[in-house]
């Protein structure tokens, strides 16, 4: 069978071109396209000079991974090795995800003449079927990403959280929020902050009621104890507000339903918020993600 090498060349130079632009397009890279057609020259070149030569080196796991690590850091100039890894990663996932549409398509049309050698694979395929496996490739790792990524944000940015204190429980609905690193300051129990509203079921009518009255010390009286001894004031900073105070409750557990775990929880104060944390009352509590990361006092129950 006659082997032409341009074809090869060209073939590959394609095939690299197309992963290449894929990997930069789903990471959000800048695409540099000069970059991209020297990186896809370069594995072009090795695939030639994998066919031609018989020097072992060009087929050894050490050499592929070499060559690919170039490939990505021309094609990307990598600002570091976290970045570099990064790109390395998805960068095989394409490639496999490609190779595999361009195997696929090879099986239906079943070429006569194909075969390898020095992990080269050549024979009377037409091109345009590396060029359409690569865009099938594209089109379905595409769509995983964009489905895996609504799937582990909508994920992780919620989760539902039961509130027991004195033998009474309210539900809530809570953002995991970044950015709430509230903790009582004496103890350093960690603050879940909840709407007054989702706290009714478990808490007097007249501590939600009379919040800022509490808070100055005044209006106590008609107030059981038991409540009264839990109550903590928990200082906190926001944007335009940087010496704010929330009155909160230490509750008897708090119950977390997060990432397919339920996590159970004693030393957790409530913060009361009187407002509303949200205006389209998606959310009613905010969690600090420290708190769902950290594995202290954690009962960790796998469903």
């Amino acid at each position: 069978m006659t082997v032409y090498l341009d074809i090869i060349l060209l073939e590959n130079i394609c095939m690299n071109y197309i992963i290449l632009l894929a990997t930069g397009l789903i990471l959000k890279n800048k695409i540099n396209n000069i970059r991209i057609l020297l990186s896809s020259l370069l594995g072009g070149v090795y695939a030639v000079c994998s066919y031609i030569t018989k020097l072992e080196i060009y087929s050894t796991l050490i050499m592929k991974i070499i060559l690919s690590v170039t490939m990505v850091y021309v094609a990307f100039n990598s600002k570091n090795i976290k970045q570099l890894l990064k790109q390395l990663v998805l960068f095989y996932l394409t490639s496999f995800a490609f190779g595999g549409c361009a195997f696929a398509l090879l099986y239906f049309i079943k070429p006569q003449n194909i075969l390898m050698k020095n992990g080269v694979y050549i024979g009377t395929y037409p091109l345009k079927v590396a060029l359409l496996g690569g865009l099938l490739g594209f089109i379905i790792i595409n769509i995983a990403f964009k489905i895996i990524k609504n799937r582990i944000n909508k994920k992780n940015m919620f989760c539902d959280i039961e509130i027991y204190l004195n033998n009474n429980v309210t539900k809530v609905h809570a953002l995991v929020d970044t950015g709430n690193l509230l903790k009582e300051p004496i103890t350093g129990n960690p603050v879940i902050v909840v709407e007054k509203e989702n706290l009714y079921n478990i808490m007097p009518k007249e501590i939600l009621d009379n919040i800022e009255e509490i808070m100055y010390g005044s209006n106590t009286e008609n107030i059981e104890n038991e409540y009264i001894s839990k109550l903590r004031l928990i200082p906190f900073s926001s944007l335009g507000m940087q010496n704010g105070m929330l009155i909160g409750t230490k509750v008897d557990k708090v119950k977390i339903d997060f990432e397919d775990e339920e996590i159970n929880l004693s030393n957790v104060i409530t913060g009361i918020y009187t407002k509303t944390l949200t205006k389209n009352k998606l959310y009613n509590a905010l969690v600090g993600l420290d708190l769902l990361e950290s594995k202290e006092e954690k009962e960790l129950i796998s469903k």
